[in-house]
């Protein structure tokens, strides 16, 4: 009994339903924000989700889980060397000041270098969290070659939408943001 005891509690040791300010705790090591609780969206389409890969912060440590997020998000996959995401990261960026944490705006340095991805960064002005990713398995994971690339993630890691077309405006992102996740801007 007393090992039953044990390994469930064990088992439930990392299992939390949130803390006195109404957020879920940010994964250990991890360079997110906190989640709120009550950002669910309803679920994507029937099978697709996005990649269960695991990517290192860009800057500042830790490791993220992608199909662990546990609220909505727009993951932006961009590199230093792809003119069109030079023009669109400083409109991701206003645009996640506008959502606040109703919306996770998450970058991803794709197939890049970590000190060409930084200075780009700081060149925009780019203060929303960024992973690293350079062997561009995320890229692949979705089925394509080109930058850029941007995932409407449900909260269950369900993929609702993927673009790859021109740079994305706040107008876009904003539309986009509403016909798939539900969230307005």
């Amino acid at each position: 009994m007393r090992r039953l005891f044990l390994v469930l509690v064990l088992a439930l040791a990392g299992c939390t339903s949130s803390t006195v300010d109404g957020a879920a705790p940010a994964a250990s090591g991890s360079c997110l924000p906190s989640a709120p609780v009550s950002s669910a969206v309803p679920g994507g389409r029937a099978g697709a989700r996005i990649p269960d890969l695991t990517l290192e912060c860009l800057q500042g440590g830790g490791r993220v889980r992608l199909t662990a997020l546990h609220r909505p998000a727009i993951v932006n996959l961009w590199a230093s060397w792809c003119a069109p995401c030079r023009t669109e990261l400083p409109a991701f960026q206003r645009f996640a000041a506008s959502v606040g944490d109703r919306v996770l705006v998450l970058g991803v340095d794709t197939g890049d270098t970590r000190d060409h991805g930084a200075a780009l960064l700081q060149d925009t002005k780019v203060t929303f969290p960024s992973l690293f990713d350079q062997d561009s398995a995320l890229l692949s994971g979705v089925g394509r070659s080109a930058l850029p690339v941007t995932l409407f993630v449900d909260a269950e890691g369900g993929l609702r939408y993927l673009y790859n077309d021109k740079a994305l405006d706040e107008a876009g992102l904003a539309q986009l943001t509403r016909e798939h996740l539900g969230v307005a801007a």
